[in-house]
């Protein structure tokens, strides 16, 4: 998605920051009038697929796999939190998995120089800072296509991976930290780490729904020049998610590392098939201006879920990635398939006096 592309019927007046409001006319904003149901739909879909699954599959509602499943959606969850606002202003970063690799991969180098961790995570969350920045760069000041870039760095940040940490694996990191990594809150079998994550949820949701800030956001993927005409700083505040996305994205390095105990430069490969899966799954709508962080952790959650209940049931890897693949192309034509029939649908006849 190029950084300029914009709806055509999106409004060209300084009315179109409010999310949710209306344009012009009374026509309602393009992309935004199956957000709620895209969020109903999947938040109903995944409590009838719990339930099904607890009843179904054996072992799926065991607090032993609960606490694997909530493991496996941190950082599917994390790094959607940034993501998700990336593509609500219509662009996309493809190179988050690839970050989470290549600080891994750093991560693992640096403790084998004798570094502490308590060194080395801090330099990590430098360094995606200034992969994300970067992008941004890439993206904000020289022009170029957030697809595009983002293509590039992915196979960049992964190739510096292996360049870092070569095939080797740094595995001998202290217990203290890997089992806290791993650890739950007493016998609920929920993860600890799962605490700040809902933290981050809870002010990101803040940040996106009740700020000017969150405004802004829907304003530039409806319409990136009616933004600039309501004053917004479109590159400065793109720019500025896409140092978020590197940040957290390195977070997730760290916490991957740490959960499996091993630094590894294929950390992570193929993850940001998943996230982008999860927003859009959401009801984010690809071409931004539309979606909300509702039902992008509900989106997270389905996914996840469905991975698990399969994986319980012995389905190949091969068979799962088919299925990311499967949800992430359904969650890019149902918004389009449903907006298709809403039009075809025959208007009522106006009244008569």
């Amino acid at each position: 998605m190029a950084a300029s592309s914009t709806h055509p019927s999106a409004p060209a007046t300084p009315a179109s920051p409010v999310a949710g409001g209306a344009a012009p006319g009374g026509a309602r904003e393009p992309g935004r009038s199956f957000t709620l149901p895209s969020v109903s739909v999947i938040t109903t879909f995944l409590v009838i697929f719990l339930i099904v699954a607890s009843v179904t599959v054996e072992g799926f509602a065991s607090t032993r796999n609960l606490g694997f499943l909530l493991l496996d959606v941190v950082v599917i969850a994390l790094i959607a939190l940034p993501l998700t606002l990336i593509v609500i202003t219509g662009e996309i970063d493809l190179s988050v998995a690839s970050t989470v690799g290549l600080s891994s991969a750093v991560m693992g180098r640096l403790w084998f120089a004798g570094l502490p961790l308590e060194t080395i995570i801090p330099i990590v969350l430098v360094l995606g800072a200034v992969l994300g920045a970067f992008n941004g760069f890439l993206i904000t000041k020289v022009g170029l296509p957030s697809l595009a870039v983002t293509i590039g760095t992915l196979a960049l940040y992964r190739g510096l991976a292996f360049v870092v940490l070569g095939d080797q694996a740094v595995a001998d990191f202290p217990r203290a930290w890997t089992r806290w990594a791993i650890s739950s809150i007493g016998e609920t079998g929920i993860p600890v780490v799962v605490l700040p994550l809902l933290v981050l949820v809870a002010i990101t949701a803040v940040l996106l729904h009740a700020t000017p800030i969150g405004r802004s956001l829907y304003a530039m993927g409806n319409s990136e020049d009616a933004a600039r005409f309501s004053g917004i700083d479109v590159a400065r505040t793109k720019f500025w998610l896409f140092v978020a996305a590197g940040v957290v994205s390195a977070l997730g390095g760290v916490f991957w590392t740490l959960r499996y105990g091993s630094a590894r430069a294929d950390n992570a490969t193929g993850l940001e098939l998943q996230v982008i899966a999860a927003i859009l799954l959401g009801g984010v709508s690809i071409f931004g201006g539309s979606g909300g962080l509702l039902g992008v952790m509900s989106g997270v959650l389905v996914l996840a879920s469905v991975r698990n209940a399969l994986q319980l049931v012995n389905v190949p890897s091969d068979v799962l990635n088919i299925v990311t693949g499967v949800l992430l192309i359904v969650a890019v034509v149902a918004p389009q398939v449903a907006a298709a029939v809403r039009r075809a649908r025959p208007r009522g006849r106006p009244a008569t006096t």
